[in-house]
């Protein structure tokens, strides 16, 4: 099943849809003791390996971290090769302050911003969908 690669047709079904939780982002050398069912991301770079977790599961595991983030969910089917939805989601998110980090999926783009600009993230979102 093919995702959307109209801009208009993105953005005005983005559909935010904000996850329970706080997550953050870490990065180890070695991931083999944490169990993949709690990983929900991981991204091998030069330095490490970069995981997301749940803030519990990290305290639980006493890891360290230094980003507090919560999880929104643009629930559009993106296509992978659309063009401009990033851009135009962080462009409205910058006007407001708020840093973001996105992560695509097969289905959905997926959104994290410090818990602090929660709030004001979900309104930049329905607001830039059209609600």
């Amino acid at each position: 099943m093919a995702g959307e690669i109209d801009l208009y047709v993105l953005l005005k079904s983005l559909k935010p849809s904000l996850n329970e939780g706080t997550y953050v982002f870490l990065t180890l050398q070695d991931i083999s003791q944490i169990s993949r069912d709690d990983i929900l991301f991981e991204f091998k770079e030069t330095e490490g390996v970069t995981i997301i977790l749940k803030k519990e599961k990290a305290d639980a595991l006493n890891l360290k971290y230094e980003f507090v983030a919560s999880w929104i969910t643009l629930t559009v089917h993106s296509a992978l090769d659309a063009v401009g939805l990033t851009a135009a989601v962080s462009t409205a998110l910058t006007k407001h302050n708020i840093s973001c980090n996105v992560i695509a999926a097969y289905y959905h783009d997926n959104i994290f911003v410090a818990t602090k600009d929660t709030t004001k993230a979900m309104e930049v979102l329905d607001k830039l969908s059209g609600k």
